[in-house]
């Protein structure tokens, strides 16, 4: 099934992503030549964060929504800070929306 997940990275930095496999991309991004170029250079990295969806194109959507985030809206995700988080647009909805209605 697919998946956003947020690591958190050596440094302090928090790094997105979308996987269908979320154990096995959190050990590439430990590896030394699999992970991303940013979290190789940031090891070792963990899990903090991860939701699972119906479709790799909904995983990707929010990827991208979070990746647009302040530091501070991430942090309020992983906490389940949901008051500290952007709701769904007004106009304009997505399938992702379904998550501030329903979390993971």
């Amino acid at each position: 099934m697919p998946w956003t997940y947020i690591v958190e990275c050596a440094d302090g930095s928090y790094y997105v992503g979308s996987t269908w496999d979320v154990e096995g991309r959190v050990w590439q991004h430990n590896s030394p030549d699999l992970g991303a170029v940013y979290t190789r250079r940031r090891q070792p990295v963990r899990l903090v964060w991860s939701c699972w969806w119906d479709s790799i194109e909904e995983a990707l959507l929010f990827e991208k929504r979070v990746q647009g985030w302040s530091r501070k809206k991430r942090e309020a995700l992983i906490r389940g800070d949901f008051e500290g988080l952007p709701g769904p647009a007004k106009r304009r909805t997505s399938s992702t929306d379904r998550w501030f209605r329903d979390g993971c």
